[in-house]
């Protein structure tokens, strides 16, 4: 690859990631007033996660029903209000489990 279009590419990516997170602060100088806007940007960074993370759930395991058993443990212990710790390892566990009990051979 040319070592010109790498460099120019990389000054274009690191463009179009700066500037978005940039141009707020440089645009916006008062306090946001509007609760509406307030709640979005509250809640925008829970839903992006929820968003990459959610998918990759479904995908990571050997059948759909260890990841649904590994998803409701977890949903469950975050509900209430366990660590994330726990709620991480609970989830994993609870995956491995399943699929031992499924038959399926996790080490192949």
């Amino acid at each position: 690859m040319n070592s010109k279009y790498l460099i120019i590419s990389m000054i274009i990516m690191a463009g179009v990631t700066y500037l978005p997170r940039v141009l707020p602060l440089a645009l916006i100088r008062t306090k946001i007033k509007n609760r509406f806007i307030c709640s979005f940007l509250t809640y925008m960074p829970y839903g992006v996660l929820s968003a990459m993370i959610f998918p990759a759930i479904f995908k990571s395991t050997s059948t759909p029903v260890s990841a649904i058993s590994g998803t409701a443990v977890a949903f469950l212990l975050a509900y209430k209000n366990k660590g994330l710790m726990t709620v991480a390892l609970s989830a994993v566990v609870t995956v491995l489990i399943t699929e031992w009990l499924l038959g399926l051979n996790l080490f192949c």
